[in-house]
């Protein structure tokens, strides 16, 4: 399997899990400073490698009355004295072309959103300027699917690819999370990633917002660890019921070490098996 090399810890193999944990969007610099330190001091605390995640522009939200994020230009701002204050890699989602260029100076992984997975164009240019691209398997993919993909990515050169798994589109409003995923991609040779908070989320079941099932996120993140993922994507804030995005599936901060902890039982189990 290809190794993700970020420097101070690498993704892939048999490695432990990496933890990628943020707010759904920046909010403002303050309440994002104070997660992404939370965050890298209780995974230092349980000595997980740790990326900061936090979109400074929802461009699919479900109502046009949805708040967005601060956009690219202030948005990127606040992730670079995130990274440089804190030293820690940061992750964020880009949707349009304009922003490839100026997010790829500051982005240590560039996020390719789930519903433009299947974009060539937008794929081949993030491709070309990002070091570590993640790829977000849409709702409407099959695993197998994910492969053309790949192929794509590493059409221009680009071997440091992440595949991050969402759920699938099941009936209205409703995401299921397929075990079987994970392995058939990770067979692909690539590191893959589980979106333990995403995969809860009810798509629009809220009318004009998603709503959530958080309460379901640990099954779901015990079944990839044991599945032997390379990492968990979590949504997290510190009052995820005044959230302005996607709150319904975050979890709070104060939940957080006790989940990480058994997670961290389970992973031991499976890599050592390896």
């Amino acid at each position: 399997m290809k190794q993700i090399d970020m420097g101070n810890f690498v993704i892939g193999g048999k490695k432990g899990f990496v933890l990628i944990a943020g707010p759904c969007v920046l909010e403002n610099e303050e309440s994002a400073m104070d997660v992404a330190q939370y965050m890298k001091n209780l995974a230092a605390k349980l000595n997980i490698p740790y990326i900061f995640k936090a979109s400074y522009d929802k461009a699919n939200r479900t109502s046009i009355h949805s708040y967005r994020g601060p956009g690219a230009m202030e948005g990127l701002a606040i992730l670079k004295r995130i990274k440089e204050k804190l030293g820690v890699p940061v992750l964020s989602d880009v949707h349009r072309f304009e922003e490839i260029e100026p997010a790829a100076e500051i982005l240590d992984i560039m996020q390719v959103p789930a519903f433009l997975c299947r974009q060539t164009d937008f794929i081949l240019e993030i491709a070309v300027k990002a070091r570590v691209i993640n790829i977000k398997k849409g709702q409407f993919l099959a695993p197998g699917d994910i492969i053309n993909i790949i192929e794509k990515i590493r059409s221009v050169g680009n071997e440091n690819i992440l595949i991050t798994e969402r759920g699938v589109s099941f009936g209205y409003h409703n995401l299921v999370f397929d075990v079987r995923s994970l392995p058939i991609m990770r067979n692909m040779g690539y590191p893959v990633i589980f979106d333990a908070t995403h995969a809860v989320q009810l798509p629009g079941g809220a009318g004009t917002a998603s709503g959530g099932e958080r309460e379901m996120v640990i099954y779901l993140a015990r079944a990839a660890v044991a599945a032997g993922v390379d990492g968990i994507f979590l949504e997290v804030h510190r009052n995820p019921e005044k959230a302005l995005c996607d709150g319904a599936n975050s979890l709070y901060l104060d939940s957080l070490e006790e989940l990480l902890g058994e997670l961290l039982q389970i992973d031991k189990i499976i890599k050592d098996k390896k």
